[in-house]
């Protein structure tokens, strides 16, 4: 196992990776510093594993020969020193992931029969999130690829990013989404009306019918009760008719006073004392025929009472059926039937108001589509304008870089008719790379090398603004030496400055520019394993020897290491 320590740690960058049976790499925990860390080492040492394991752990596809021969698995992890206003931390958010920690630390494990497994943080994850959370965090430019450039999507944001133009930006997005609120609003109104004015003779229909027959919340529920109510009380006048029937001049009253006459008879016909109990009797009779002729009124008058309008319940039923056959036909209760005529109203009432009830949202509308049009235009003449300053300094970086006869130019074609929450600009980088040669897309023009110079000079009129925590750089020297190598160094130490960036190079101009230098070996006879080892001050200058004088170091060479150390050095301080 192999632990390498660098310089101290710092907000925004890659801290540790850690390797584990990839490709040939036993087990290997780097430690990086900031600056420019260049990474050499004969071809074929394994340089390519250390950037394949870091797109491994960031997000990249995964293939199962990655495995360490052997092996059942190979676990990559890397460590992130984030700083609190870094987007990776707005990425994992939106992910769903808990953003407690200090560092984000993203882990892969691949298995030798093709499984993959993610996380971030210790927190499982799919590899699409995985690789938005890496994307975030690192940039990676090659002969065959250039995140970010080669993109015409982000071409804009890295203009903008370049002018300082984002507050401008962000104005015409809050500006776009107050004219799109208000063109909602529009619409829907529109749409409400248009259909109502569809259904306009239906829905006269229906107000004039329901406002005829007036309908009252909680109406059908009395009436039905009413109903109940009349329809017992035809029975009870059936009833007290009968009983007035049963108590009229049948001879009970008659028999009774008869009764009275023939008692009163005999007793006048028996002393006083003889005649009591018959007095008795006459007083219990005489009691009788007046309770007998007490009731009999009482019935006649409860049947008096008693008298209904013959009417009333015909009405009540035709009020309480007219109620529900209007709710069947309008398919709502006979309760609802009042608050539907109140919407069919309002719906007229928009007919009614006709075109001036629009007046003041399409006012509102045409305020903010001007608001929006002279803010996107402003933001366009600022994009001319910044595009032109990054032409000339992306023109100033060419020539040092061998591409003197090339041209760039950063794009910017407006499109009124396409407004967009960015404005209204299409922004494409475009170069040519011979002189009148028509200008083109960079990754159809260029070829691996120039792709990769073309890129740097980009980058380093960026300088990084779009606040990547790792650059990554693969051959970008390829194919190229001296005063155009030590150029691309120049460049390399630039971005580097304030960031963090690693650089595989075969040039010895370019590694001697870096902060560090790691060399990458491989040895081993029966099992090839690939190591990494940081380089001192001698064996830095026996490095660089060897990439200056090939297999065979020579003396001068190693003199020529030492002048391109303290040369590098030097332009270091001159800068600073």
């Amino acid at each position: 196992m192999t632990a390498l320590t660098g310089r101290a740690t710092s907000l925004f960058m890659l801290c540790e990776l850690s390797i584990q049976d990839i490709v040939l790499i036993d087990k290997l925990r780097l430690q990086v510093g900031g600056g420019l860390t260049a990474l050499t080492g004969e071809t074929g040492a394994g340089k390519s594993i250390l950037l394949d394991s870091l797109g491994l752990a960031t997000g990249a596809k995964a293939e199962k020969s990655l495995v360490r021969i052997g092996q059942e698995k190979g676990i990559v992890s890397a460590t992130f020193d984030v700083g609190e206003d870094h987007v990776v931390w707005d990425v994992m958010s939106e992910g769903g992931l808990e953003t407690d920690d200090d560092l984000v630390i993203l882990r892969r494990v691949q298995e030798a029969n093709g499984r993959s497994r993610a996380f971030v943080n210790d927190q499982p994850v799919s590899v699409a999130l995985l690789r938005k959370v890496g994307e975030a965090l690192i940039e990676v430019h090659g002969q065959n690829q250039s995140q970010g450039f080669l993109n015409v999507a982000a071409h804009r944001d890295l203009l903008d990013a370049y002018g300082g133009l984002l507050a401008d930006v962000q104005k015409v997005r809050g500006l776009y989404e107050e004219r799109r609120a208000k063109e909602r609003a529009l619409a829907e109104r529109q749409a409400s009306r248009e259909k109502a004015l569809r259904e306009a003779d239906y829905l006269r229909h229906v107000a004039d019918e329901l406002s005829k027959l007036d309908p009252k919340p909680g109406e059908e529920a009395q009436l039905a009760d009413r109903r109940a109510v009349l329809m017992a009380a035809e029975k009870v006048s059936s009833d007290l008719a009968d009983a007035v029937e049963m108590l009229g001049d049948d001879g009970l009253e008659q028999k009774l006073s008869s009764a009275a006459g023939r008692m009163e008879r005999a007793a006048s016909r028996l002393p006083e004392e003889d005649a009591a109990p018959l007095t008795a009797a006459i007083t219990r009779l005489d009691a009788a025929l007046s309770e007998f002729a007490a009731a009999r009124s009482a019935v006649i008058d409860a049947a008096d009472a008693f008298v209904q309008d013959p009417e009333e319940q015909n009405t009540v039923e035709e009020r309480l059926f007219a109620l529900r056959a209007a709710g069947r036909k309008h398919s709502r209760a006979p309760d609802d039937l009042a608050a539907y005529r109140d919407e069919v109203e309002r719906q007229l009432a928009l007919i009614d108001e006709g075109e001036a009830s629009f007046g003041k949202l399409e006012a509102d509308v045409k305020a903010a589509s001007r608001a929006y049009d002279q803010a996107a235009a402003e933001l366009s003449e600022r994009r001319r304008r910044t595009a032109k300053g990054l032409d000339k300094a992306v023109k100033g970086e060419l020539g040092p870089l061998k591409l003197g006869h090339a041209t760039f130019a950063a794009d910017v074609d407006p499109h009124p008719d396409e407004p967009g929450p960015s404005g209204i600009d299409k922004v494409q980088f475009l170069i040519s790379t011979n002189p009148g040669a028509p200008l083109g897309p960079l990754s159809k023009i260029a070829s691996g090398g120039e792709l990769s110079r073309f890129v740097l000079a980009l980058k380093a009129s960026l300088v990084a603004k779009d606040g990547k925590t790792v650059i990554i750089f693969d051959e970008v020297d390829a194919g190229v030496g001296g005063a155009v190598a030590d150029a691309i160094g120049e460049r390399l130490s630039r971005i580097a400055d304030g960031s963090q960036v690693l650089v595989v190079t075969h040039s010895p101009q370019v590694a001697a520019r870096g902060r560090d230098h790691w060399l990458v070996s491989k040895a081993g006879k029966k099992s090839m394993t690939t190591s990494v080892t940081p380089l001192d001050e001698p064996a830095r200058i026996e490095e660089i020897a060897r990439m200056l004088s090939g297999a065979k170091v020579t003396d001068e060479a190693r003199a020529a290491a030492r002048t391109l150390l303290s040369d590098s050095r030097e332009a270091a301080r001159s800068a600073a």
